[in-house]
């Protein structure tokens, strides 16, 4: 159901705004006379399907349109977004950006500081947000915006959405690394490629179905292990290496990093 709002985005024609995007008219979240997309160029590539949908190289004009702003750019280049927005609701899903700056950065004191992933074309995003300044009315319409891309939560502290912006918003990033290291394994014991693609493509579709509705991940592995079967016996020999450990450090790294790309 449309929000009847007015939405735009400021670079909305990158991969994520424009995921965001795909989300929300194929959901019907926003109607597309009431999507505003704005980008260097003011072109409409990636939108001919839509042509009802406003597209201009003005991010002011889209901020004067709009009623809700969502800010898409690289976050080095925030500090260039350049509107002024001081009664309106602003969201943001730059990486490593803060509540605080995205206020400074538009004048606004409704602030919504989230994160997504290219996920939500498929509407199949994990996108948290935190808050700050902004009324019950607010959250309500980012929750309405977020769960037609997928699900959300609200979070209290904005420095847990660095926490997801490592772990769920490079999908599929740190999973396919996993399944690229399972595929690896098979062709290195004679699997044909595309045989172990195949197969490692499929296990990774039925897994993340199955968890998506069934126990949490958890109860998956120690359901595994007591059921004392093969797979019993490869995850309790992963359990005795490094793995954990090698996976928060990877993880600690991506949260690291998105603390201090915005500069």
């Amino acid at each position: 159901m449309s929000t009847g709002a007015t939405v735009g985005i400021v670079g909305g024609s990158g991969m994520l705004g424009h995921a965001i995007a795909t989300g929300w008219l194929s959901s019907g979240a926003v109607s597309p006379d009431r999507l505003w997309i704005s980008n260097r160029s003011g072109s409409r590539a990636g939108f001919e399907d839509w042509p009802d949908v406003t597209v201009t190289a003005d991010s002011q004009a889209l901020a004067d349109a709009c009623d809700v702003i969502l800010l898409s750019v690289p976050p080095a280049l925030a500090g260039g977004i350049g509107i002024s927005a001081p009664d309106r609701l602003v969201a943001s899903v730059m990486a490593g950006v803060t509540l605080d700056r995205i206020a400074a950065l538009t004048g606004t004191t409704r602030v919504v500081r989230a994160m997504s992933s290219p996920a939500a074309a498929l509407r199949l995003a994990y996108s948290p947000f935190a808050a700050s300044g902004a009324t019950e009315d607010d959250r309500t319409m980012i929750r309405h915006l977020l769960s037609a891309i997928g699900t959300t939560d609200e979070v209290p502290d904005e420095a847990q959405i660095d926490l997801f912006t490592a772990m769920t918003g490079p999908v599929p990033g740190f999973v396919a690394f996993f399944a690229a290291c399972m595929q690896g394994y098979a062709t290195d014991r004679g699997v044909a490629p595309e045989v172990a693609e195949r197969a490692v493509r499929q296990l990774f579709l039925s897994a993340g179905q199955m968890m998506a509705d069934g126990p949490a991940p958890d109860t998956h592995v120690r359901q595994m292990i007591d059921y004392a079967g093969t797979t019993a016996a490869g995850l309790l020999a992963m359990q005795e290496t490094d793995i954990a450990e090698a996976i928060a450090k990877g993880l600690d790294a991506a949260v690291a990093r998105t603390r201090g790309i915005a500069g």
